[in-house]
């Protein structure tokens, strides 16, 4: 329940929204409160098509670094803002446009394949993106005839690898989300010994020895959908521990076990309903990407798009 400075400050963010014709997009990661004044609640891939459709005049991303960065590639007629400085998304920057250009000198015949979880810098040299969601589906279309180059991250291009049997080189060869890679097999085997009729739903990025323990692997979104519809009554959830936190809100009926409370994102979590409305306010914190930058990267986010 709010307290009243809370319903407050609600209450100004959404008289604020209003004036300035302002939708805010957050991710499933963020805390709760933050999601309770959001228009789209989703993943990368909910967002980033949220983003691309967009009808209005100023976007507020509750997220990381990368997502406020491909609203505005999609939108430079809009201004695109984020509540918190300092959100970076420590996986998106083990990979740097430097390290991408030299990969592409030493595989010049490779397509080259990047996970969203980029910056925009880096975004701009590939032939197309893809998330968690249409990993599979996006790369099912690429590399025929040549290695594909992929990253940054090592569990994604497991996934991408298992699921489409296509030849990948992993970009740089030792990027993880330092998040979902703290998931180890003892503890989930831990989890499901305390839980053994609980069915194991896992992210992609999560290391390989935990993939090959799940029953059920897929993007954020794809996971809240598929416990929701699923007769399934208990789920272990091998993630970020808000997402078990957010399932449990929309699937009171059914139970969810985390690996492990202390699986947080401090970046995802950086936006408070404080901040939100001060960004609003002030609209200070402006996300701007260079032009050359966005018109480059703009071209493998919309083949995303069309493709998936």
């Amino acid at each position: 329940m709010q307290d009243t400075k809370e319903e407050m400050i609600v209450e100004r963010i959404e008289k604020l929204k209003e004036k300035k014709n302002a939708i805010i997009l957050a991710h499933n990661f963020s805390k709760p409160e933050i999601r309770a004044v959001a228009d789209v609640v989703g993943g990368s891939s909910g967002l980033t098509t949220e983003a691309n459709e967009a009808d209005c005049d100023m976007i507020l991303v509750c997220g990381v670094d990368f997502m406020a960065e491909i609203a505005a590639v999609l939108n430079p007629d809009k201004k695109v803002i984020t509540p918190g400085r300092g959100a970076a998304c420590p996986l998106a920057k083990q990979l740097s446009k430097e390290e991408l250009l030299e990969a592409k000198k030493e595989h010049p015949d490779s397509e080259v394949l990047l996970y969203l979880n980029s910056l925009a810098k880096t975004i701009s040299l590939a032939d197309c993106v893809c998330t968690a969601n249409n990993a599979l589906k996006i790369a099912g279309t690429m590399g025929d005839n040549s290695p594909i180059l992929f990253g940054p991250d090592l569990g994604v291009s497991y996934y991408i690898s298992k699921g489409t049997a296509k030849d990948l080189i992993s970009i740089p060869d030792y990027a993880v989300c330092p998040v979902h890679n703290k998931i180890t097999v003892d503890k989930l085997t831990e989890v499901k010994t305390a839980h053994p009729q609980a069915t194991i739903v896992a992210h992609p990025e999560c290391c390989p020895d935990v993939q090959d323990m799940a029953e059920y692997i897929s993007s954020t979104g794809e996971i809240v959908k598929f416990c929701k519809e699923s007769e399934i009554k208990e789920f272990i959830v091998a993630a970020d521990v808000e997402l078990s936190r957010m399932l449990q809100d929309e699937a009171p009926g059914k139970t969810f076990y985390p690996v492990s409370e202390s699986l947080v994102c401090e970046y995802m979590r950086i936006s408070t309903l404080a901040n939100v409305a001060d960004a609003l306010e002030t609209e200070k914190s402006e996300v701007v990407v260079q032009r050359e930058i966005a018109d480059a990267a703009r071209i493998p986010i919309e083949r995303m798009l069309e493709f998936s």
